[in-house]
């Protein structure tokens, strides 16, 4: 099972827990299956068949340009990080 790490913003769905193993072999399916272990991720990840723009996805690393589509390995990690904007120079 792939390692997810719920950003704080999140952790009130999935009961505190700071990380969670969830079954897997793409992004899409760890949302889906995280999602149905706790309710509430799909919406707050997914904007119909996408991420939304404001989330970016990292699996081992490294931030996934293709998104939902991404292999994830058995042993994998998933952060879901919120775009970070702004600031002048």
């Amino acid at each position: 099972m792939a390692t997810v790490f719920i950003p704080t913003l999140m952790q009130e769905l999935s009961n505190g827990n700071t990380t969670v193993n969830i079954s897997g072999t793409t992004v899409r399916e760890i949302i889906d299956n995280l999602d149905l272990t706790y309710p509430g991720f799909k919406k707050r990840l997914v904007d119909g068949y996408k991420i939304k723009k404001h989330i970016s996805v990292a699996v081992d690393g490294v931030i996934t340009s293709i998104g939902l589509l991404e292999q994830v390995s058995p042993t994998g990690e998933v952060h879901f990080l919120p775009s970070v904007s702004g600031g002048t120079i």
